[in-house]
Order: C-alpha cells, then structure tokens, then sequence
C-alpha cells in the first residue's frame, strides 16, 4: 500500500511523482510482457541465430547494414530456409532492441526507488534487485547465441524474462491500494496454498520452456492419448539431461524419439495437476468478498491456457497459437504473484 501523499489532495506534489513511478513500472512490466511473447515468436520461427553474433548483427547495429553478410549467409547454407535470413536477422534485432530498452527503464525505475524511497515509505532492495537480474538476463540472452541454442541456456533465458515480470508486477502490486477485505482472515488462510500454486506454476512454466526449446511440442500428436497409447515408451534419462547439444545426447547422438516423448507427456501431466491446484483455488477465492474478481480472472485465464495447450497439440503447433500459449503463462504467473502478494498482506487490514 502507498503512502498518505498517494491517496490524499493535500500532498499533490508527493502524490504526481509517486503516481508517474507506479505507472512507469506498470508500463514496464507490460513491456516485459511483450517481449516475453516475441522471444517465444523468434523461438518459434528458428530466428535465435538471425545474428549469430551479440550485440549487433554481424558487426552492425541493423541486419540492413549486415545486408551483404546476410546473403553470403543465405547462399552458403543454400536459401533462406536455414538459420539466417533477412527476416529472421529483423525478427532477432527487434528482440534485442525492445530488451535493451526494457533494462533502461529498470535503471530509472531503480533510480526513482531510490530517491522516492522515504516518500513511499519502501526499501529500494527490490528495485536494486531488478537490475541485477535485468544484466544477467543480458548474459542469457548473449550465452542463448554464442553457445549455439543450448536448451539450458535457452530455457534460463525464458525463465529470466518471467522472473523479471514477475518482479515487476509484485512492485507494481505494491504501488496499488488494497481493495477492502470483509473477511482477510479468509484469504490470509490461503498463504500456504497460493504458494504451492505459484511453486507449481513456476515448475509447469520450465517444462513448457524444456518442451519448446527440445522442439518436443509435436512429439505426440493426439489427444488423449500419445501416439495412440496412454503411456507409451519413454526415455528419461536423455529427456532431462541438462548440459547437452540442442538435439543430441550427452554422449553426442541424435535424441531419440522416446526422450522427446517423455519430455512432452511431463508437461502434459503437469498442465493437469496445474489445472487442478489453480482451479481450485479460483473457487476458493469466489467465496471470499473482494477476491471473487481474482478467483474469476484465475478460473478464466486457466481454462484458455488449457485451451490453447490442447489447440498446439491438435493443429499441430501454429505460431499464433503457441506464441499465445507463451504470453497465457506469463499472465497466469501475474495473477498468481498478485493473490500472493495480497495474501501476504491481508492480515494487515485487521
């Protein structure tokens, strides 16, 4: 909750600046938001390596003055079917720009924590905070293609972009005031299950990353059932080897079809045990005055997720569909860290 100078007419002075901070880490948190869901679409469309090179394209600041790299590129790997195109160089570029901004806006947010902080009655730690975990995301992003798409380094790089929203949603959070709670001891009582809930959101969320960046989405392909059989041969051994090429074992052969299996049925089981712990909590929110409209938003937001996780498998992957699969995660982690955040602080209202 802010401050005095936030909600009352007299302190008009106090109440602009702390006003333009929470709008500036809202519209940053919506940026982050969007370029979660572009990192998914340059994932999805084989762009990682657009521009094999970091921070610029070949050398240059734009894939147009790369132009004559690029098609040397395409000509070499004999058409714009590989790796590199014009398109594909564009599509990366536009990545990098979008998150050098996003870690700019950090900085500033950071900056006026800092100056603001005895005003806003808050400690600066967790803007201080985002900005180490904005330069290490960097260091993802620069690792993501210098080691070639590795599925780890990949998959903590997704993983950085969520907990950087997540971040800044929780600040956002804090920024807002409360809506009154007739019973807080209601929703105080689910501290423990919304951080399950949230624990085991996080958990989905890497196996989506896992399952994408193995190219394993497709390796089953009906529904129900996976390749016609409720559990068919498996391999988990090579599935969940961490340190390893994209596409190979750690003994350096090709992954097999049984590893990309078990990759992709984990997250089905899952997106099931996910659905349940979260639905459930929608529920129990609808029956607590004030926190119904987060328990609709939950409910909601889980059955599209659903949705679109099936819609993958059945239309086999279109790239509107999964980049929207992407972006539904991200939100579900938002709410999820909202319900957190104010069931950590209902007892306050009391």
């Amino acid at each position: 909750m802010l401050p005095d100078a936030f909600r009352y007419p007299e302190a008009e002075p106090h109440r602009s600046a702390l006003k333009r901070y929470a709008h500036l880490i809202g519209f940053t948190a919506a940026l982050t938001l969007l370029l979660i869901m572009i990192g998914a679409w340059v994932r999805l469309t084989d762009a990682g390596l657009g521009c094999p090179d970091w921070p610029g394209c070949y050398g240059k600041l734009t894939p147009k003055g790369a132009s004559s790299q690029i098609a040397q590129a395409v000509a070499e790997q004999g058409g714009e079917h590989g790796p590199v195109s014009m398109g594909k160089a564009w599509r990366e570029m536009v990545h990098r720009y979008i998150a050098s901004g996003l870690g700019l806006l950090i900085i500033a947010i950071a900056v006026l924590a800092w100056r603001l902080r005895e005003r806003l009655e808050q400690s600066p730690a967790l803007p201080m905070a985002l900005v180490g975990v904005v330069i290490f995301q960097g260091m993802l992003g620069m690792w993501t293609v210098t080691m070639l798409l590795k599925p780890a380094i990949v998959t903590l790089h997704l993983a950085g972009g969520l907990l950087t929203f997540a971040l800044l949603v929780w600040l956002y959070a804090r920024q807002l005031r409360e809506p009154r709670l007739r019973d807080p001891e209601a929703l105080h009582e689910l501290r423990k299950p919304a951080l399950i809930g949230l624990v085991l959101l996080c958990l989905q969320i890497l196996l989506g990353g896992w399952t994408s960046t193995n190219y394993a989405a497709l390796a089953c392909i009906d529904l129900p059932t996976c390749q016609g059989r409720w559990w068919p041969p498996m391999n988990f051994a090579d599935a969940f080897q961490v340190f390893r090429e994209l596409g190979r074992t750690n003994d350096g052969e090709f992954l097999p079809r049984e590893a990309l299996t078990a990759i992709h049925m984990m997250h089905r089981i899952g997106a099931l045990i996910v659905v349940g712990w979260l639905g459930w909590l929608g529920v129990r929110l609808l029956r607590i005055e004030g926190a119904a409209p987060l328990g609709r938003a939950l409910l909601l937001l889980v059955i599209i997720q659903f949705c679109l996780g099936l819609s993958n498998v059945w239309f086999s992957l279109p790239i509107n569909v999964a980049v929207a699969h992407t972006g539904g995660a991200a939100l579900l982690l938002a709410l999820m860290v909202v319900l957190n955040f104010r069931a950590s602080k209902s007892m306050l209202q009391v």
